[in-house]
């Protein structure tokens, strides 16, 4: 067995797909209807569409889980979410860990919890 993609829930597709590119360089593989499948393995799904798959309500901000990225500039892309147009709440500011290790917490516009570590 092989894990293939990781699919999060997002209320608006099209400013989703504009922050994931924007911020982390992915690119769009394949537009589904109501599914856009980007580089890296992550699937985003419309919250209308999931709502009705999981016959339920979406909670955003619930921090049951994160999507993990490293990058070796977290200051540069502290510096880019503070610039950006779109709005990302942050969770955890920018911090030097123990060793020099930086890393950051924020939820993307839909809010998914992201970690970004160097």
């Amino acid at each position: 067995m092989k894990l293939k993609n990781v699919l999060i829930v997002v209320d608006d597709m099209e400013e989703s797909i504009r922050f994931y590119k924007e911020i982390f360089g992915l690119q769009v593989i394949v537009k589904q209807e109501g599914n856009v499948i980007l580089s890296e393995g992550l699937v985003l799904q419309d919250a209308k569409l999931w709502a009705d798959v999981i016959e339920g309500d979406i909670i955003p901000f619930n921090n049951t889980t994160e999507l993990y990225f490293e990058d070796n500039d977290v200051e540069g892309l502290a510096d880019k979410l503070a610039s950006n147009n779109i709005f990302v709440r942050v969770q955890t500011e920018l911090t030097e860990m123990a060793g020099g290790q930086k890393m950051m917490r924020f939820y993307d516009p839909s809010g998914n919890l992201i970690e970004v570590r160097t």
